[in-house]
């Protein structure tokens, strides 16, 4: 350890100091290791369109699937104006239904559409169900074979009456499975991540068998899409007669690890016994922002979080601002 410092270096050290001192004083976040981005969800990113987010503070948007030749024109327009489009909303595709070659040529498409946006992802929800009856949300207790992922236990309460949605759930895992390894070499050849996400989806519900889902294609082309807002719903579980709320975003975040490649925020308020709730603002629901925060630091996670709330562009872009530095995104009094 060097003990004489130099004139520039004493001058660098306090001035160091005094921007730390600053900082605390002045009530700045925690500093992290981590780096988020701000986008939000436009269709068709014109460049109209582009410059009026950059103007409140936004770097990119996630767009939905179009021609090659369009996606090129965007990727011209947001490069232009030192942004970015960083993923493409594919949304649901129906693995299961009566065409699932189609299904397959309009992800086909949808990568390339992200490789002529610039954008390294898209988001996918693989398969749903609506089979009854099935478990409420906090009464789901999976266990799951390591090797197929199919359930072999649903509830803590006895499965009899849910074999159907037990029998939905391993069918969608299968054609799944089945019909994602077909894409993963056109994944490779475009540089286009495949983020798989769940939840309204009825499928995959607790984080440990949407890990094994994910990562049992030993794919870097196959990651995770997760939606912060989205799994508050499912956070409860059911525990000697109350429902505790053991899988907020922060427990799916450091199971799913590496394996993150896109996040979605919105909020959701949990009623007060933990079962149900409904949707709220960025900050007036049950998500711990700066808890989600600190988690995301913990695993590396450097990317995106993209709104899907609608609320308004410069108050959303305080709040994300506030998210980022680790902060309750509104500020409360005290």
């Amino acid at each position: 350890m060097q003990r004489n410092l130099s004139r520039r270096g004493f001058l660098a050290a306090s001035a160091a100091a005094g921007i730390g001192l600053m900082a605390k004083a002045h009530g700045a976040g925690p500093a992290f290791k981590t780096v988020l981005h701000k986008a939000v969800i436009r269709g068709n990113p014109t460049e109209e369109l582009l410059k009026g987010l950059k103007d409140v503070g936004f770097e990119g948007v996630e767009a939905s699937p179009t021609s090659v030749e369009q996606a090129a024109r965007a990727r011209e327009a947001a490069e232009k104006l030192g942004m970015r489009i960083h993923s493409v909303l594919r949304g649901w595709v129906n693995f299961n239904g009566k065409d699932p070659a189609g299904d397959i040529r309009s992800v086909e498409s949808a990568l390339r559409a992200a490789q002529a946006y610039g954008a390294d992802a898209i988001l996918l929800v693989p398969c749903r169900t609506g089979a009854a009856p099935m478990p409420q949300p906090w009464e789901f207790d999976i266990q799951f074979d390591e090797k197929t992922g199919h359930i072999t236990r649903l509830t803590a309460g006895g499965d009899e009456k849910f074999k159907a949605y037990i029998e939905a759930h391993d069918h969608a895992t299968d054609t799944s499975i089945a019909a994602l390894k077909q894409l993963i070499p056109v994944a490779e050849q475009t540089k286009v991540a495949i983020a798989l996400e769940n939840v309204w989806n009825n499928l995959w519900v607790r984080p440990d068998i949407f890990k094994w889902l994910v990562a049992s294609f030993q794919s870097p082309w196959i990651k995770a899409y997760f939606d912060i807002g989205n799994h508050v719903r499912y956070a409860g579980i059911l525990r000697e007669g109350q429902v505790r709320p053991e899988f907020m975003p922060e427990a799916w975040i450091r199971t799913l690890g590496s394996l993150l490649a896109k996040l979605h925020a919105k909020d959701y308020k949990l009623n007060p016994d933990c079962r149900n709730g409904n949707w709220a603002a960025i900050g007036a629901g049950s998500v711990n922002w700066p808890t989600v925060r600190k988690a995301l630091d913990e695993v590396g996670y450097n990317g995106w979080l993209t709104d899907e709330t609608g609320l308004g562009l410069p108050e959303l872009s305080r709040r994300f601002d506030r998210i980022i530095a680790g902060q309750d995104p509104v500020a409360r009094d005290k």
